[in-house]
């Protein structure tokens, strides 16, 4: 499966409006919340040789996020065995960006997913809505438009 996130292609297109709603954009580096140091984070969440001090415009962001989703959608075509959608895809990418390749591989989601029982398989995806076992209404609303997008052409 060829990587569908390339530049100026539809699902590029809808993976960074869709992850960049939920990550939300800061053009300045900011330290990580917990450990109110390292690492230092930009833009819609990149951490990747972010230093403090560091600025970005906009139109840099969305380059970045757009070139970091190519990652994560890699990670997704490695463990999806089964065609996608663009809109699954994106869903899935999307979620893969939040939890991580491994964890969004080795989810519950995934594995239906293959199974051929894609219903079930987006459905799973609203269970990924914590964070240090507390539930976020950000995760929750985040995992029901992933769903929503899971579900097109269902």
């Amino acid at each position: 499966m060829a990587n569908r996130l390339q530049k100026g292609s539809a699902a590029a297109a809808m993976a960074v409006a869709l992850v960049g709603c939920f990550e939300g954009l800061r053009q300045n580096a900011y330290p990580d919340p917990a450990t109110k140091g390292p690492p230092w984070t930009i833009c819609y969440g990149s951490t990747n040789g972010v230093r403090p001090g560091d600025r970005r415009t906009v139109e840099q962001c969305k380059a970045l996020l757009a070139l970091e989703l190519q990652t994560y959608a890699r990670g997704i075509e490695s463990c999806v065995r089964v065609p996608l959608p663009d809109a699954r895809y994106v869903a899935l990418t999307s979620f893969a960006y939040n939890v991580g390749v491994k964890a969004a591989c080795g989810s519950s989601a995934v594995r239906l997913i293959n199974q051929g029982r894609t219903a079930e398989g987006c459905e799973a995806l609203l269970k990924w809505n914590r964070a240090a076992g507390i539930t976020f209404p950000g995760l929750t609303r985040r995992r029901q438009k992933e769903r929503a997008f899971c579900l097109e052409g269902n």
